[in-house]
């Protein structure tokens, strides 16, 4: 594999002069035409819509017909072809983490995922919900993705990338659909779309069911078997396959009239399986669920006054984590040693105590989020776009609920008897809770200007300014110069700062053996320079050549307790990376289109400086768009996962690279209102894997996570 990447490195210079070459052939006024024609915009680099190429971002656009071709099924199928972004799996639940350029750390919150320009993340531990489940595709119209910070615009946690999910609108469906999708897994999905007008509103609705048993790759050995190996006991449930099942509903609903537009929807999840387990020791029988509510209205008015574009928003988002059934930490049978507050504590323990049912805890939490918003782009000055604008966030964990089987009991103060038959106790409300309910308000206000000081030069300047109730004050500003340097080569340079706030888990949790949180920590911060190329030499064939430098402070990180078996959430510790993407798109054909891109980076963690691990530093990505008959199209792709270190401490081998295959078919207009199609996962059934945790004093899944093997699915959708 390593035979590729140098291949691939020699090749790339090699292809731009190709190129080059090739453009001496073609006619100027050809080239103008289509520089200018059909190229993708993108709205979140400034916040008003662009061309990708002269954009001051590093930017990407997914469309509804591009992820209709590869045959995604998923959200993050379609994301893990994004140059520089690498789509890896947490233990609990299969979880994605989108790691961008090297950058990633516990749960992910290092990436702002938005629907409809409006944040996805949760307080507790700052990811999208630990019960996602996924995102299916059929309602998104377009995926923008900008790799790079974006706080400047988009306050917290727009620090590797922020990536935005577009839904579909009545002008994106007109009409009805329906489908349904047969798989591998006892996997059944089902989906019906509709646009069109009502009482002088434009409609969109959509419906999407998802069921699915889950692949079940086989984990050979996990923490339990630690234990076991240690104390002589056996009760591991490994090796055994991985706990994936999932059945997900989303319905979404789009009301739009003159200037205003209302959008609901609900997300959710229930059955929903946990990977490996919580606790890194397999767990078969604990179900989560989730219910994600949200709800926007938007004023957005593009003549308000002489001048002047005005935009408010209000948006609603209600969240919970519950369980479905018992979370069984540690399998029936386990033996652990524990301390006098009942709970874990290999430092000094009082009992090495059989759990005949397991180690049973089930912490449940539900928070909600409002925020409002008003902004306004000015164009009275000749050679200035001004946008600004100021809003308030709201989080807060309403409600916290846990029951257990350990710790102490709140009425009595005594550690809770660990005997068959005996309850679950409910600690919620006392001091055995693992988190109290908590809120933060963010007051924040922003400026742009997009000054086009000379006819090919443009510098975008901005700043944003955000007050949190908890930690304090942060001001992040960015600025990119753009240079049109030829009529088919557009040359950026940028910096950006950003911030990542700390979770209300990293600085509230207690009474948790593991970890503990700490109110005082400070936000992570970010400064990334980016120079980078976009260059169209032909009217069919698009270039882009981007390279980067990132300075990751304060990260937070969970550092051992001296004096206690836990471990409390510290700012400590920095990161630096450096790396380069390059892709490029050519339709070569009306019938035929080529996409790819290859990424490397690097990054070293200063405290060991040692490779910070996980993320791969090379990822190469090939596909084929072949309508090689009249409705009918083939799409192969393939992605190379090379090169992935283990963090300081982890004398593991390094991880395997991988290279994954897909097949998609589909044959369209059948009857002018049936369409099919067809998909292989994993053509080549390889033994792909994504690293797990490092552990003390050895990982607790030493074997890394096995990703789904060979796989099938069958699709059909009707149109009226």
């Amino acid at each position: 594999m390593k035979s590729l990447t140098v291949s691939l490195v020699i090749a790339a210079p090699l292809l731009i002069w190709a190129t080059v070459s090739l453009a001496a052939s073609s006619t100027e006024e050809e080239d103008l035409a289509q520089v200018y024609g059909g190229e993708e915009m993108v709205s979140i680099a400034t916040g008003t819509k662009q061309p990708v190429g002269k954009a001051p971002a590093v930017a990407s656009v997914v469309t509804a017909a591009d992820i209709k071709a590869m045959g995604a099924t998923d959200l993050d199928e379609v994301l893990e072809t994004v140059p520089g972004l690498h789509v890896s799996r947490s233990e609990n639940g299969y979880n994605p983490w989108y790691t961008i350029r090297g950058i990633n750390s516990g749960y992910n919150p290092q990436v702002l995922v938005l629907i409809n320009g409006i944040p996805t993340t949760n307080t507790f531990v700052g990811d999208r919900n630990q019960v996602w489940g996924g995102m299916p595709v059929q309602a998104i119209s377009r995926i923008e993705v900008v790799r790079g910070p974006g706080s400047a615009l988009y306050g917290a946690d727009a620090f590797a990338g922020v990536i935005n999910i577009i839904t579909k609108t009545k002008q994106d469906i007109e009409g009805t659909e329906v489908g349904g999708r047969v798989g591998s897994f006892d996997t059944y999905d089902g989906w019906a779309l509709h646009g069109g007008e009502w009482a002088g509103f434009d409609v969109a609705a959509s419906l999407e069911y998802h069921t699915s048993a889950g692949q079940k790759s086989i984990i050979e050995s996990d923490l339990q078997s630690q234990l076991d190996q240690a104390l002589g006991t056996h009760a591991s449930l490994a090796p055994g396959p991985v706990n994936l099942s999932r059945d997900n509903l989303d319905a979404r609903l789009d009301l739009s009239r003159d200037h205003w537009r209302f959008r609901g929807g609900l997300q959710h999840r229930g059955n929903h399986g946990n990977g490996v387990g919580v606790a890194q020791a397999l767990d078969p029988l604990n179900r989560f669920g989730s219910d994600r509510w949200n709800a926007d209205l938007t004023y957005q008015n593009a003549e308000f006054a002489e001048n002047w574009e005005v935009t408010g928003q209000l948006s609603y988002l209600n969240a919970s984590q519950i369980v479905e059934r018992n979370l069984t930490l540690f399998p029936p049978g386990t033996q652990l040693p524990i301390g006098a507050n009942g709970q874990i504590d290999f430092a000094s323990p009082v009992a090495l105590v059989a759990f005949p049912n397991g180690y049973i805890g089930n912490p449940e939490n539900w928070e909600r989020h409002a925020r409002g918003n008003l902004s306004a782009i000015y164009r009275g000055f000749e050679y200035h776009t001004l946008r600004f604008g100021a809003g308030v966030n709201y989080d807060s964990i309403y409600k916290v609920r846990v029951s257990q089987n350990f710790g102490l009991d709140p009425e009595t103060g005594s550690p809770i008897p660990f005997m068959p038959g005996v309850p679950l106790i409910d600690v919620s409300g006392t001091a055995s809770t693992y988190l109290p309910t908590k809120d933060r308000k963010d007051f924040f206000f922003f400026v742009q200007d997009q000054w086009q000081f000379a006819k090919d030069w443009a510098l975008t300047g901005g700043v944003r300014y955000d007050r949190y109730s908890d930690f304090g004050e942060t001001v992040n500003p960015r600025a990119a110069l753009v240079w049109e340097t030829r009529y088919d080569l557009t040359t950026k340079f940028m910096y950006g700062s950003a911030f990542r706030a700390p979770s209300f888990s990293e600085q509230y949790i207690l009474n948790n053996p593991a970890t503990l949180g700490n109110a005082n920590l400070k936000p992570e911060t970010l400064d990334t320079i980016e120079l980078a190329f976009d260059y169209r030499p032909l009217d069919k064939l698009r270039l882009g050549l981007n390279v980067f430098n990132y300075w990751w402070k304060d990260i937070i990180r969970y550092v051992p307790d001296s004096d206690a078996p836990s471990s409390t959430a510290q700012n400590t510790g920095t990161q630096t990376g450096y790396g380069g993407e390059l892709e490029a798109e050519w339709k070569v054909l009306d019938t035929l289109r080529l996409a790819g891109n290859y990424s490397y980076q690097k990054s070293t963690d200063t405290t060991t400086h040692q490779d910070a691990g996980y993320a791969p530093h090379h990822q190469v990505y090939l596909r084929a768009q072949w309508e090689f008959l009249p409705d009918w199209q083939f799409t192969p792709q393939a992605k190379w996962i090379i090169d992935r270190d283990r963090a300081a401490g982890d004398n593991r081998q390094a991880v395997d690279d991988y290279t994954w295959v897909d097949l998609t078919l589909r044959r369209k207009n059948i009857h002018d209102h049936f369409e099919v199609a067809f998909s292989v996962r994993n053509l080549f059934d390889v033994d792909a894997r994504e690293p797990s945790l490092a552990g003390n004093p050895a990982a607790a899944i030493p074997n890394d996570l096995p990703l789904a093997g060979r796989s099938f699915y069958g699709e059909i959708r009707v149109s009226f």
